[in-house]
């Protein structure tokens, strides 16, 4: 049987005060309308449906080819929306899951089971509900004696017996998709909002006689909405916790989860410890038996096996295995960094690759190079790429030393195993082999050092007497 979706995002999100459209809002790094096409993909819906309005344009381009689109240009309730697919879907034989761009929460292990039930049971329709311990402003499941599904009550409709109820709509559904489209038609707007609820479809398919059955979701959280800044945060931090508990649950060590930060989309190996301080976000993958952290922050970096990163920043790099970086290096984008090398305190890498076995220790900039392997690169050391108008390439060759206070004026090359003399200032290549040098020579002279101090004590003074 067909499987399709329905996301409903026209919504304004006029509470979440923001030039930014509600479902675009991000939770632990991506938009939450982003969360939910993704458990619709993972529930293996054939066909998705997204439901825009205010701010369509910002919403497509970011789902791109992702989903199929329809306009709600008036937004007059949930019927009205899921009607505005008739013309894409009516005709369409199957299921159709109803959910909602601002529900981040929702899993695709849930929404699975929700279809198992339905089809199981032959239902026409069948509600993911939730039993939650403050159901104010939710919709309550309305059963029979027999605990049947009767109907759906909005908040501001209840009576006072209906509101005491804990087990609340949270708006998701599947429904038999031809039926679905033939009750809406149905659905009229005498209510207190003066809209077109799509929990009346409920209702009316219970007065035909058809099957409605109700899967109640396994954490009440699923089913939570995002409505404003603080629901927002709420979102976040479940997520995170959910986040957390998946890592944890794989084999890597987190060892303070309420200070650590990690985005959806993160992979960490087994046997890998997390320490406090550390954010990890977009696409970025942890190896095995690393170590990261303290006070470091990973964005879309790839990092190897068993290696250690710690009080540093790595945005869009690469470090390979048995490497260490830190404490304090800051990694930019496109630093890529070999196996087995050390990328010390203070020290900086933009668009630069080392390679295997290399050493920047401490207090250096690499920027727009290519280092070889088992290079040593001193402390203080400098690649200057860039002369006010553009960038240039520094290349140092296998087994390269280039010592402390080494300023290399890109576009520079230095060879296989030659040495750099510290404090040179290098503008021309320096062949494989060779060792170059490029220094005023040392002058002392004698007893000096008294008559300047004299001078600098004499300028004082007279400094001291004018004022």
């Amino acid at each position: 049987m067909k499987v399709m979706a329905i996301i409903l995002a026209a919504g304004q999100g006029k509470r979440m005060k923001s030039k930014l459209y509600k479902v675009l809002h991000p939770v632990c790094g991506k938009p939450m309308v982003g969360h939910v096409l993704q458990t619709v993909k993972e529930a293996n819906c054939e066909r998705t449906v997204v439901v825009v309005g205010h701010g369509a344009e910002a919403v497509q381009a970011y789902v791109g080819e992702g989903a199929e689109f329809i306009l709600q240009e008036q937004q007059l309730g949930t019927g009205h929306a899921v009607r505005q697919a008739e013309g894409l879907l009516a005709k369409e034989a199957g299921t159709t899951v109803i959910l909602y761009g601002d529900t981040p929460l929702v899993t695709a292990d849930t929404i699975k089971s929700l279809l198992e039930l339905h089809t199981s049971k032959g239902a026409a329709a069948t509600v993911l509900t939730a039993v939650v311990p403050n159901p104010q402003g939710l919709g309550r499941m309305i059963r029979d004696q027999s605990g049947q599904v009767q109907r759906i009550v909005e908040q501001k409709d209840c009576t006072p017996e209906q509101a005491a109820i804990t087990e609340i709509n949270t708006g998701m559904y599947c429904f038999d998709n031809i039926k679905l489209f033939e009750a809406l038609k149905q659905v009229k707007n005498d209510n207190a909002q003066g809209e077109y609820y799509l929990t009346d479809v409920i209702e009316i398919l219970n007065q035909a006689g058809e099957k409605v059955e109700a899967f109640c979701a396994p954490d009440y959280a699923e089913g939570v909405g995002v409505n404003d800044r603080v629901g927002l945060a709420e979102a976040e931090q479940l997520m995170r916790t959910r986040i957390v508990r998946r890592h944890q649950i794989n084999g890597v060590t987190i060892i303070d989860p309420a200070a650590t930060y990690i985005e959806a989309d993160v992979t960490i190996g087994a046997d890998t410890v997390i320490y406090p301080g550390t954010m990890l976000r977009g696409s970025t993958s942890v190896g095995t038996d690393c170590v990261i952290g303290p006070n470091t922050e990973l964005a879309d970096t790839i990092i190897g096996d068993e290696v250690e990163v710690k009080h540093s920043v790595l945005t869009s790099a690469s470090v390979g295995n048995k490497s260490a970086v830190g404490p304090f290096a800051y990694l930019r984008p496109g630093a890529k960094v070999g196996a087995r090398c050390k990328v010390g305190d203070f020290v900086e890498l933009k668009n630069a690759e080392l390679g295997d076995g290399t050493k920047v220790s401490h207090l250096s900039y690499v920027g727009d190079a290519k280092v070889g392997r088992d290079v040593n690169i001193g402390c203080g050391a400098i690649t200057v790429n860039y002369d006010g108008y553009n960038k240039g390439l520094t290349e140092i060759g296998d087994e390269a030393f280039i010592g402390s206070n080494v300023n290399l004026i890109a576009p520079v090359k230095v060879g296989d195993s030659a040495y750099v003399v510290a404090g040179s200032t290098i503008t021309h290549d320096v062949p494989a082999g060779d060792l170059a040098i490029a220094r005023e020579r040392q002058v002392n002279k004698a007893g000096y050092a008294e008559k300047i101090r004299k001078r600098a004590k004499a300028k004082k003074e007279n400094t001291s007497k004018q004022s």
